[in-house]
């Protein structure tokens, strides 16, 4: 259909409805649907798992509050937490100023394992400043190796005490202990292994 043709077609729309001709009809804007997010990764998704499963047992008082850790591919953040409260009551990472004054301000110098033991350092210095030395260390689902072991070893130097949850140690070597630290009072075997035993008798 030319544009010709087309314009006339309007102008007699327009006739007909009663409207004067040289009034154009709104156009209707029709918004772009916003993107959706992206799908968590695998990887993020079991990391993610894991922080739950570890969140479950662990949680931060105004006494003891909780140090949690969060590495990204870049920068390193840790926060001390009263959970009891809701509260965030000290933050650090790579990216304020006062560690990048110290590790450098080029980009591949925030991800070293270096840039986060002196977040950890500064934090533990902060908390003990604030009266803060006892709290439970929250890993946030990552390997506890790294940056994030840089983080809590720094914290330790500064001054930090933290509590051990209660574990198993030495299970894949055929022993048991409770380590001291998460409750429960006197030391016991793994269910899997007092069935074994009554198995076995």
């Amino acid at each position: 259909m030319s544009a010709s043709v087309a314009g006339a077609r309007v102008q007699h729309w327009h006739k007909a409805a009663g409207m004067p001709a040289a009034v154009a009809p709104q156009r209707r804007v029709v918004l772009a649907a916003a993107s959706p997010m992206a799908a968590l990764t695998e990887k993020e998704a079991r990391r993610q798992k894991r922080h739950t499963k570890i969140r479950a047992k662990l949680s931060g008082t105004a006494a003891r509050p909780r140090i949690s850790v969060y590495r990204s591919n870049q920068h390193t953040y840790v926060q001390v937490i009263d959970d009891e409260n809701q509260t965030t009551l000290l933050a650090m990472g790579t990216m304020s100023a006062k560690i990048k004054e110290v590790v450098g301000s080029e980009e591949w110098k925030t991800k070293t394992v270096g840039a986060a033991r002196e977040v950890g350092l500064a934090l533990g210095a902060m908390c003990v400043e604030q009266g803060i030395k006892k709290a439970v260390f929250d890993r946030g689902g990552f390997m506890y190796h790294g940056r994030v072991k840089a983080v809590a070893d720094a914290c330790r130097e500064a001054g930090m005490e933290f509590k051990r949850a209660r574990a198993f140690g030495g299970w894949r070597l055929g022993t048991w202990r409770l380590e001291v630290g998460g409750g429960g009072g006197q030391d016991r075997k793994p269910r899997a292994m007092q069935r074994a035993t009554r198995r076995r008798t």
